[in-house]
């Protein structure tokens, strides 16, 4: 390999967290895969925690992004795809929403607050913005968990987004009444 660059090395460990959970993953099985020396990978990334931190910034920035591009529309109901959104990034990435949302590990506890808080407040502007309403911080993290919730439930239960698109519809109507 000409160049082993830590955005080369970020899209190979992606693919390895998805398939085999971050366990599973070995810096030699990636290493391995790139055809180098793990060796190599210690170069960029000091162990396998510091790779997988920045494996799930780059997670939390496509959800960011959905973010923004939601709040860049014009004339729509942005509070509703906002919901929408959200419900489809988790069912249409089932294994990136595993990691960014339901990995238990002590050790990347301490790793995930940070990416999780600056997205977490990000929906949470987006959802006043887009409400018009000044809504309290305990409604919008109620929210946030019901739409949790609904992508836990449906999580590997349908292939994708739209296969619960009319439970989605109805749950985000829903919560649309509620705010």
């Amino acid at each position: 390999m000409a160049e082993l660059t830590k955005d080369i090395i970020i899209q190979q460990a992606r693919i390895r967290f998805i398939e085999q959970g971050y366990e599973k993953v070995s810096m030699r099985g990636i290493a391995k895969d790139l055809g180098c020396s793990h060796g190599a990978l210690y170069y960029h990334f000091k162990n396998k925690t510091a790779l997988f931190s920045d494996v799930l910034d780059y997670y939390f920035q496509e959800l960011n992004s959905i973010i923004d591009r939601n709040m860049e529309h014009e004339g729509t109901d942005k509070l509703k795809d906002l919901f929408l959104e959200f419900i489809r990034f988790g069912l249409d990435h089932p294994h990136q929403y595993e990691l960014m949302f339901m990995l238990k590990s002590e050790e990347m506890d301490s790793l995930m607050q940070r990416p999780a808080t600056e997205s977490y407040e990000k929906f949470a502007v987006a959802v006043e913005q887009s409400s018009g309403i000044n809504l309290h911080n305990d409604h919008i993290y109620s929210i946030f968990l019901s739409l949790h919730g609904f992508v836990s439930i449906h999580l590997h239960r349908t292939e994708n987004f739209e296969g619960a698109f009319e439970e989605a519809n109805r749950h985000v109507n829903f919560l649309r009444k509620t705010i």
